[in-house]
């Protein structure tokens, strides 16, 4: 897909794969708008894009866990010389681990669901309707290897990501032959400031991808009309295995120790 002079928004994009993408997407020249928490990251970044791609920028800090969030974005956008979205990149989200019996905040995973998914959702929604009327777009939304099984330890997390790849399968089916591409983007473990929420203990002896390859895949997604695209050979192979190994025994048999790695809750 050709970004060129088109309107790209990041969510997610003060750090790690949202400003790598968005950083990828003004180098293809494309004008984009930052959304995140960070206002003081957000406006560096703008600034730089702009200076570096002869881009235009809009920084808009959010905290897409607080209600009318994903309204908020959508006026800031039409307030901004009336541009129309023309890529739409759902990559904010955080994660939370520990077994649920023993969550000290249940306030904190209701925020996870809200951002992973509820926020998600609505960005979509509102965004979506406008590029089927064009007949061109994107909406990229950025899940995890973690989608493809229920995971012990990670059960809220894992949950929230299932449900973003089953939406983005849904949504790539009901818009065929309307000119959009609607994709799910699964990462695995990436070296990025996840884990400083997460836990290190989530992402103990896993090797981790770059931002950059994630990036480059997201590139390629942008190309493929494919409802998942998988970040890293290795894992395409072990999310195709995922769809083979029966759920009941792989919870039975790996379960308790996967959340036993985990050990207790932890995030922030």
């Amino acid at each position: 897909m050709d970004v060129t002079g088109s309107t790209a928004l990041v969510t997610g994009a003060s750090g790690g794969i949202g400003e790598g993408v968005a950083r990828a997407l003004a180098a293809r020249g494309a004008h984009v708008v930052l959304v995140a928490r960070r206002a003081d990251r957000l406006e560096a970044l703008a600034a730089e894009l702009r200076a570096r791609h002869g881009v235009e920028a809009l920084a808009v800090p959010a905290d897409l866990s607080e209600p009318g969030a994903a309204a908020r974005v959508q006026e800031a956008v039409e307030a901004w010389g009336g541009r129309a979205v023309d890529v739409l990149v759902n990559n904010a989200g955080f994660g939370l681990t520990g077994r649920l019996a023993q969550a000290d905040d249940p306030a904190r995973l209701a925020a996870m669901v809200t951002v992973n998914c509820t926020a998600l959702t609505e960005l979509t929604a509102r965004f979506l309707p406008g590029m089927v009327g064009r007949g061109r777009g994107a909406v990229v939304n950025v899940a995890s290897m973690a989608s493809f099984a229920p995971l012990p330890g990670f059960a809220v997390y894992a949950a929230t990501k299932a449900f973003v790849l089953s939406l983005s399968q849904a949504l790539w089916a009901e818009t065929r032959g309307t000119g959009v591409l609607v994709t799910a983007l699964c990462p695995t473990a990436t070296d990025t400031g996840f884990f400083d929420v997460s836990g290190e203990s989530a992402g103990a002896g896993v090797r981790r991808r770059s931002v950059e390859q994630v990036v480059a895949t997201f590139l390629d997604a942008l190309d493929a009309d494919r409802p998942v695209v998988v970040d890293g050979r290795a894992n395409e192979v072990v999310a195709a295995a995922s769809r083979l190994v029966p759920r009941g025994p792989f919870l039975r048999l790996a379960g308790p120790r996967i959340a036993d790695r985990v050990g207790a809750p932890t995030g922030r």
